[in-house]
């Protein structure tokens, strides 16, 4: 297990490396990779005074201030989104859960549309208030779920996705009325929510995210053992020793909590939480004590290629990062559906 998660993890962080790079030269204004390798290693205390300046000014101006906030925040929501759809997936067992399809990135984006709406966004904690409250009302679109789904005080993992399905749409109208009750100047405020976006967002924003992610991270990992034992079903895994109501509420939890920091900074990204957890299984297979931290990295991945798509397709247009993970994420859900049908036929 050490080995593969060594040569994944190793493998995966060259990977990010390299994307990072190829990322940071492409846009509107073309930099070349020598230059980006020189400016990024100028940075570095001791090291930088040796690399010799070959680059414009302007070309540092671009990667330092505009291009790199902007990647690091799309690693570290694509990293945040990842764990938490392979802990929602782990604990319910269904290969269908993410953030998007349970609901909660539609709950958070209520909290957040709200505090727009009024005005609130930094009326109580600061930069941290639309955080605090999208996880307050992601956590109430969880509970609302799971009662949907509920039967007799205990939840079907087959209705849990039907009933993210039907709140999340309840949501999404709501959300549309707020959109309908603003100004002009908050419509796009709030319709930057419904699409999903890193645009605009700097060096504050990532680092409320790398905090949240750094906490979600070291509570997630150590419970891959627990959620291999979840595939044998509850009662198994309580037989072996997991602590099954406090493995479940803690990785719920802890699952929101990124989602709702991802939403409150981003929007709705959808199928991020799906689609990357599948892909590191196909590499690795459904050990969680590798696809927790692997899908933190190959996540982060994912979405800055995302963004670079949304970036470069349309250039100088932009297209909204939800709808490119929406588009490539779609297909993905109705394949993964269409094979849980024919594995329940069998």
């Amino acid at each position: 297990m050490k080995k593969k998660l060594l040569l994944w993890g190793g493998a995966g962080i060259v990977l990010l490396l390299l994307s990072v790079v190829v990322s940071l030269s492409l846009g509107s204004a073309r930099i070349p990779i020598p230059h980006v390798w020189g400016i990024l290693l100028k940075q570095v205390p001791w090291l930088g005074e040796s690399v010799p300046v070959i680059w414009p000014e302007s070309s540092e101006q671009i990667i330092m201030k505009v291009r790199l906030p902007r990647i690091v925040l799309g690693v570290l929501i694509g990293a945040a989104l990842s764990i938490a759809g392979a802990g929602f997936q782990g604990v319910l067992r269904n290969p269908l859960a993410d953030p998007y399809t349970l609901g909660v990135a539609s709950g958070s984006s209520v909290g957040a549309a709200f505090l727009i709406l009024f005005g609130l966004h930094y009326a109580l904690f600061g930069i941290w208030t639309i955080p605090i409250v999208a996880f307050i009302t992601g956590s109430i679109t969880l509970g609302i779920v799971f009662r949907l789904a509920g039967i007799q005080g205990k939840f079907r993992t087959e209705t849990v996705i039907l009933s993210g399905v039907v709140v999340s749409s309840f949501l999404s109208a709501l959300v549309s009325f707020m959109v309908a009750m603003s100004a002009n100047k908050v419509v796009n405020e709030i319709l930057f929510w419904l699409m999903g976006s890193l645009a605009l967002r700097g060096w504050p924003y990532t680092s409320v995210v790398a905090l949240y992610l750094v906490i979600g991270a070291v509570f997630l990992i150590p419970y891959g053992r627990s959620l291999n034992l979840f595939a044998l079903g509850e009662r198994h895994a309580a037989h072996l020793g997991v602590q099954v109501d406090r493995t479940k509420r803690n990785v719920l939890i802890v699952s929101t909590m990124l989602t709702a920091v991802a939403v409150s900074v981003c929007g709705v990204i959808g199928f991020v939480g799906l689609i990357t957890p599948h892909l590191v299984r196909l590499l690795v297979g459904p050990d969680y004590r590798l696809l927790i931290p692997l899908s933190l990295l190959f996540g982060g991945i994912y979405v800055l290629w995302a963004d670079t798509l949304a970036r470069m397709v349309l250039s100088p247009t932009e297209i909204p990062l939800g709808v490119v993970t929406a588009f490539l994420g779609a297909p993905f859900f109705a394949y993964l559906l269409s094979r849980q049908k024919k594995t329940m036929k069998g």
